[in-house]
């Protein structure tokens, strides 16, 4: 009798819910925030120490533009996408705040505003390519503080097929933020 080798059954591939269940039971280590990236969970570290006075001073000049009912944050929530079937957890977010009621760990996509990422040698790639195709369908603006090349990008005008609108601007000049904010941001401090 010759023996064969018998194949064995490939799991299927964990469902989103599964996956965002996962990230709200995972004991992630301080300093570290887990996001749902092309369907694996990814435990990173957040932001440098050096990135927080320029996202202090996005935030600030962020929260008094806001619209009504919104905050403007840089806490490591997590927001869902279903149907991209993603969770990122951003830099900073302006959403919301009822978003911010229920008991469970992931907030709505829906209730965001703008979402801003800062990026960093590890991120930099997820940032201008993954989250700008998730966000550009979604959100309102999406600002990338690209901390390498000194300069931020608005991207603004959100459809299916991605942001309509993108307007860059070097560190240390103006960028106006469409509506839902409209106004100007000073990029001296980043």
């Amino acid at each position: 009798m010759i023996e064969r080798a018998t194949p064995m059954e490939q799991a299927a591939p964990p469902t989103f819910e599964t996956l965002l269940r996962t990230v709200a039971e995972m004991n992630t280590p301080d300093g570290f925030k887990a996001e749902l990236i092309r369907g694996k969970i990814i435990v990173s570290p957040f932001s440098s120490l050096r990135y927080l006075r320029s996202m202090r001073a996005l935030r600030e000049q962020l929260k008094v533009h806001a619209p009504e009912g919104h905050v403007a944050e840089t806490s490591p929530f997590l927001f869902r996408f279903p149907a991209a079937e993603r969770a990122y957890g951003p830099d900073l977010f302006v959403a919301d705040e009822a978003a911010f009621e229920d008991d469970g760990r992931h907030a709505d996509s829906a209730a965001l505003s703008l979402v801003a990422e800062f990026t960093s040698t590890s991120t930099k790639d997820v940032d201008w390519n993954e989250k700008l195709e998730v966000y550009g369908q979604v959100v309102p603006v999406y600002l990338v503080a690209d901390m390498q090349a000194k300069e931020i990008t608005c991207f603004s005008e959100p459809s299916p097929h991605g942001y309509r609108s993108r307007k860059t601007v070097s560190f240390g000049e103006e960028l106006h933020v469409p509506e839902p904010f409209d106004c100007i941001i000073d990029t001296t401090g980043f």
